[in-house]
């Protein structure tokens, strides 16, 4: 080994030290589980001066496969990117959020995952929507009675890439947080989610959690600077069609 390659080595094993301690004290939750050999890779891959976009991917990987949500994981490599004194490149972002996205056990098909958010897209709500009306026909109902949409929208006007993603995970995390698992919902890009709810007693409560929920998230991962204030969030109701509502869907998409 040459001297440099040896430079290099120890200077990437203190980044991953420095890494690890900041992480720990400020956006880590479970200190005992922060190491992955994906670490390595990563700072190795920055200390030789080489694209640490694969190295990134795998570590997504890694942590959405242990369960660690894709805010948390955004957050723990924005500290590793702070100490070498840059933001991370959009792609080195992009593929974090895919190598997470694509770790994920669910039933949902990995296509139709949001890298950003975690949530389902709106080709995933659209086929939702889809079942909700068939259901209704066969019981002799009509959709829009029975459920509708609750529209949230955060967007603050135009933000970097790297913060427009943190945002977006945020958020997805808070309305994963306000419904219960499994709940038709979807990113809409740009700051806007829809989630489908039924139309009953309890949609003034579903609400009033989902805009608390957006309000600590905000609060708790520190992008308040990145969400309107007060979020958006009111009931947009269904259209008489399947069709319609898809159309409704894509007129919202930005």
């Amino acid at each position: 080994m040459t001297a440099t390659e040896q430079m290099r080595d120890a200077w990437a094993t203190v980044l991953r030290e420095q890494w690890r301690t900041e992480s720990v004290e400020t956006v880590w939750l479970r200190p005992g589980d922060w190491y992955h050999p994906a670490i390595d890779a990563l700072t190795e891959a920055l200390a030789a001066g080489t694209s640490p976009a694969a190295a990134a991917y795998r570590l997504g990987q890694v942590r959405g496969a242990a369960g660690v949500g894709i805010a948390e994981t955004l957050d723990d490599v924005g500290v590793l990117f702070r100490l070498v004194g840059r933001d991370p490149s959009l792609e080195v972002v992009r593929s974090l959020c895919e190598g997470w996205a694509g770790a994920l056990e669910s039933p949902v098909q990995q296509t139709c995952i949001d890298p950003e958010s975690g949530l389902p897209t709106m080709e995933y709500l659209a086929v939702r929507l889809g079942e909700t009306y068939g259901a209704a026909r066969k019981h002799a109902h009509h959709a829009f009675v029975t459920h509708c949409l609750v529209l949230v929208d955060v967007a603050a006007g135009d933000v970097a890439p790297w913060r427009r993603m943190a945002r977006s995970a945020a958020m997805g995390r808070a309305l994963t947080a306000a419904l219960a698992p499994g709940h038709p919902m979807a990113a809409l890009g740009g700051g806007a989610f829809a989630v489908l709810v039924a139309r009953d007693f309890d949609l003034g409560e579903t609400v009033r959690r989902m805009r608390d929920q957006v309000n600590a998230h905000a609060t708790a991962l520190h992008i308040t600077d990145l969400v309107r204030q007060p979020p958006r969030i009111w009931i947009e109701p269904l259209p008489e069609t399947h069709e319609a509502a898809v159309d409704l869907l894509t007129h919202l998409r930005r």
